[in-house]
């Protein structure tokens, strides 16, 4: 119940920072897209350093909860930010839920609750094959950077290329969670001295600014409904990869439990894209689509 109530609390801070973020982001110059000048930038903006500071708080929520937990628990939990960010905005707009907004929480909170009782996840010794790590590990990243260099090309779609960004910083995210876990046990295990002595620290920082500035540029080109429901779905796919993959958790793989494994995680991925795309997200303010368009790369 603490690991619930720990990711929980890291999903509301997320969601919430996020909402703060994407609302600064849309005053940003448009020249300094998928560029590190662009947190530059945003740093100046206190609605942004708002947002940010949120996003922290949660994601030391969540790794506390990744200490305490599994991967493939948590992961689930965290994806629900997206309830929280369409709270704070249906606040701002004003907005109905309706059946669309019902639908899409319904299938969300059923998804992560069907996921978790019927593949009951558990703890295991994490995988003694490095090849196998390090190969899961390139192709989540490896993944990531692709999407990010098709959403930079000039004739991808804004619509598009901001959903491309939302994924490439999703699975990003999956990846920096599973960093995290290993980081917990080599602190547990050694205490401050092993985990600095340990690459997977430095890779965090490294990743994690990676996938703000994608963020932050998927924020700025276009409303918020376009790119968070595609993060937010990433992030739990590539987590559970990793933890299933090399990271040692188990799920239940009864011919039952693997179908309601398999029809939460699609529930989940429906209710993301049914929240996003309600009314209720912002749209976003001072570009719209057509003008992000004719804007140079």
């Amino acid at each position: 119940m603490t690991v619930i109530l720990l990711a929980l609390g890291a999903a509301c801070c997320l969601g919430l920072g996020f909402v703060l973020q994407q609302a600064a982001a849309q005053q940003a110059p448009m020249k300094d897209y998928l560029s590190l000048r662009l947190l530059l930038d945003l740093v100046r903006m206190p609605q942004w350093v708002a947002g940010i500071g949120l996003m922290v708080v949660g994601m030391a929520l969540g790794a506390v909860a990744l200490g305490m937990g599994d991967i493939t628990l948590v992961e689930p939990l965290l994806a629900t930010n997206l309830l929280f960010a369409m709270a704070l905005s249906r606040r701002l707009t004003r907005q109905r839920l309706g059946r669309t907004g019902w639908g899409g929480l319904w299938l969300l909170a059923g998804g992560v609750t069907a996921f978790i009782v019927a593949g009951r996840p558990q703890g295991g010794s994490r995988s003694a094959d490095h090849l196998w790590q390090w190969l899961i590990m390139g192709l989540v990243l490896g993944s990531a950077l692709t999407l990010a260099a098709v959403a930079k090309r000039e004739r991808v779609h804004v619509s598009l290329e901001a959903a491309l960004l939302g994924v490439a910083a999703g699975l990003i995210y999956g990846l920096q969670d599973a960093l995290t876990r290993i980081s917990g046990e080599h602190f547990a295990a050694g205490s401050w001295s092993a985990l600095l002595t340990s690459w997977q620290p430095y890779a965090i920082v490294v990743l994690g600014v990676l996938a703000l500035v994608l963020v932050q540029s998927a924020f700025e080109s276009a409303p918020l409904r376009l790119s968070l429901p595609a993060l937010t779905a990433a992030q739990p796919l590539a987590g559970i990869l990793c933890g299933v993959g090399f990271l040692g958790d188990r799920l239940q793989v009864t011919a039952g439990a693997l179908a309601w494994e398999v029809a939460g995680i699609v529930a989940v991925v429906a209710g993301i894209v049914l929240i996003g795309t309600h009314p209720a997200m912002p749209p976003g303010a001072g570009r719209t689509e057509d003008v992000r368009e004719l804007q140079p790369h």
